[in-house]
């Protein structure tokens, strides 16, 4: 008798040890199989690791396209640049100056009593990094741009490096360092 009701004892504990590894493998798979953007670079080398906690940096300015919305964000050694009045005051920013573009395709709210259009769906993040040692031909700056995909909720490298921007198109605010956004009044 006890025979019978330690194998089935026994054989219920290896189903149940089964059905765990099941459910925990099943689990663990779905979070391994979410995507580290902070493992991507650029092919010219920029890495989103180098902008690890952009979420959290202070807003420069907001703007807007026809198609796009967008926040400039700069880390804290940008955003004291900005306060002490570069580039206005015709000194660079200094090295470490970091600066994110987060670009959203747009959409009208619902919720609002007014007219106003809100974020919808992510297009991309680009970033740049001054640092004058490591990119001296384009004057200290590095452009990067990481393409979101809605249907995989992941990041990839735009094959460019820098979608239709970078060095080439900030060289038209050289007089800025290199940098169209200005920080506007608080």
């Amino acid at each position: 008798m006890f025979d019978k009701v330690m194998l089935r004892s026994r054989g219920l504990r290896i189903v149940s040890a089964v059905a765990f590894a099941v459910a925990l493998a099943v689990l663990g798979g779905k979070a391994f199989s979410a995507q580290d953007k902070y493992t991507l670079r650029v092919p010219n080398g920029l890495a989103f690791s180098d902008f690890r906690g952009y979420e959290n940096w202070q807003v420069v300015a907001v703007s807007q396209t026809e198609d796009l919305l967008k926040v400039m964000v700069a880390n804290p050694a940008m955003i004291d640049a900005y306060r002490a009045g570069v580039p206005g005051n015709g000194k660079p920013f200094p090295d470490g100056s970091k600066i994110a573009k987060i670009e959203w395709k747009p959409k009208k709210s619902t919720e609002a009593p007014f007219s106003v259009r809100i974020p919808d769906v992510l297009q991309d993040v680009f970033f740049i990094e001054k640092n004058t040692k490591k990119f001296p031909s384009t004057k200290g700056w590095a452009y990067a741009a990481f393409d979101y995909d809605r249907a995989s909720d992941a990041f990839k490298p735009d094959p460019t490096g820098v979608v239709n921007c970078g060095f080439a198109c900030h060289t038209g605010v050289a007089a800025e360092d290199y940098i169209f956004t200005a920080y506007g009044k608080r």
